[in-house]
């Protein structure tokens, strides 16, 4: 790395550490997927200044909507205005957004999940990644009722955490998740309980997120959703008898770069759905 390289790369990290002390927007995130193909659409708001973690190959731009000044490697400023395709180059991108934008990078892969996607493709900086790990202690901590409250409804249940966990992870009740659903959930760590499911683009409450359990069998959503105290969605079953994950509320999507919020619901509430009703106060 040449030594203007390293200058640009140590001023963007500081330039990073410096605006993730502010309120960050909501960049929501989609993710598409085709055969031997990945393309991550992100939508930047007119008036944002965007930083992107480090892309570590060449691949293919695509602005679809939407203009944003640039600055280049050699310090200038240039208009970037869609629509136009172009082929970025390894490295990190600033930019004010001048006009709200959807600008997609287009990848070369098979792989389909979004925290191995990420490893492969992007560098986050030790500035990112110690907010990120600061974040995550932060929601771990916030997020203590909600695992009391899980355990309370395990026991009112008659299960222990470890027979609902075994039950949860038998694969032969399991299905991926339908074409046409899907773009903007993604399975990520939760600070709840192991993996969970996160909206990378926000729903407003009443939206269909998708299918949880189709013809008796599981899907992602169905699998990876987490309980809360107090929920954001909620499970429907309709007529034919599938059973579908529903915002109560709205949920945020990626905001800063960050992974979105989780989508959780009251196990109460899916239990009660399958004829299992709980009396508070019983113990097992």
């Amino acid at each position: 790395m040449s030594g203007t390289a390293i200058k640009k790369a140590t001023a963007l990290e500081a330039l990073e550490g410096y605006m993730l002390n502010f309120p960050q927007v909501e960049c929501p995130v989609v993710h598409h997927f085709g055969p031997g193909i990945y393309i991550r659409e992100v939508t930047l708001p007119a008036g944002t200044i965007a930083i992107g973690h480090a892309q570590r190959f060449e691949h293919l731009n695509i602005m679809l909507t939407g203009a944003v000044a640039m600055v280049g490697d050699d310090g200038q400023t240039k208009v970037l205005r869609a629509p136009m395709i172009f082929v970025g180059k390894p490295g990190r991108k600033l930019g004010y957004v001048l006009e709200t934008c959807v600008w997609q990078n287009v990848y070369a892969t098979e792989e389909r999940d979004i925290d191995k996607l990420e490893s492969m493709f992007l560098d986050k900086s030790p500035t990112w990644q110690a907010h990120a790990e600061a974040a995550k202690q932060l929601e771990s901590y916030r997020r203590r009722e909600d695992r009391e409250d899980f355990e309370l409804v395990v026991r009112l249940a008659g299960f222990t955490p470890d027979v609902v966990r075994a039950q949860s992870e038998n694969p032969h009740d399991q299905i991926p998740m339908p074409e046409g659903f899907g773009a903007k959930l993604t399975i990520r760590p939760s600070a709840i309980e192991g993996l969970g499911v996160f909206l990378s683009s926000p729903a407003e409450a009443g939206e269909v997120l998708g299918p949880a359990r189709v013809m008796g069998r599981r899907t992602p959503a169905g699998r990876y959703t987490n309980h809360s105290k107090t929920p954001n969605a909620k499970f429907t079953k309709d007529e034919s008898g599938t059973i579908w994950l529903v915002a109560t509320q709205r949920i945020a999507g990626c905001v800063g770069g960050g992974q979105g919020e989780e989508v959780t619901v009251d196990y109460r509430q899916a239990l009660a759905l399958s004829g299992i009703n709980l009396i508070e106060g019983e113990s097992q």
